[in-house]
């Protein structure tokens, strides 16, 4: 199973960002697997739009959890129609490998 963390960075000592859609990087982890990629996200500069566009992100990465501080209307009702799960965390000063740490 996938899940997606947002992240201020590429590395697991980054700090995790409360945007979804502007994010500035995704922490990828595979629970089943262990790996942890990280995926810059293109969306982040984006004139509009970037919550949905992040969402079609999602879907196409095939991530079945979304780990975020925040998600938008429009980005909730596409990750509801695939079913992907999303947690929301309002804590900015944590770090993604203690995310995935309690995720273990």
């Amino acid at each position: 199973m996938k899940t997606v963390i947002t992240s201020t960075g590429d590395k697991v000592n980054s700090l995790f960002d409360l945007r979804f859609g502007r994010a500035e990087w995704f922490c990828v982890y595979n629970d089943e697997t262990g790996d942890i990629n990280f995926i810059n996200n293109d969306n982040k500069d984006a004139q509009g739009g970037a919550g949905t566009k992040t969402a079609e992100k999602m879907v196409e990465l095939g991530v079945t959890k979304v780990i975020s501080g925040d998600f938008g209307p429009k980005a909730k009702d596409l990750l509801d129609k695939f079913k992907i799960q999303m947690v929301i965390l309002k804590d900015d000063s944590t770090i993604i490998e203690e995310i995935i740490s309690k995720l273990k």
